[in-house]
């Protein structure tokens, strides 16, 4: 599989939380991933796109409603 963004995020947004999932490809196929949680405050926000530029994501992609779960099952549960 052809490689299109080398950084990349997954949100799963709540009410309450979102999950952030990163995605990193790296040499010969292989993939490291972080995840972490953070509340829908203004500050938890902030503390989610400052993660987000510490980790160098370039794309975010959240699913749609009519789709949920279907395009991001890069973390697991």
């Amino acid at each position: 599989m052809e490689v299109v963004y080398p950084c990349c995020c997954g949100l799963d947004v709540h009410k309450k939380s979102i999950t952030a999932c990163v995605l990193w490809a790296e040499a010969k196929g292989k993939s490291r991933k972080d995840k972490k949680r953070f509340g829908t405050f203004t500050h938890d926000l902030l503390q989610l796109a400052d993660w987000l530029e510490q980790c160098g994501v370039t794309h975010v992609e959240r699913p749609r409603p009519a789709r949920h779960g279907s395009d991001l099952r890069l973390c697991g549960s």
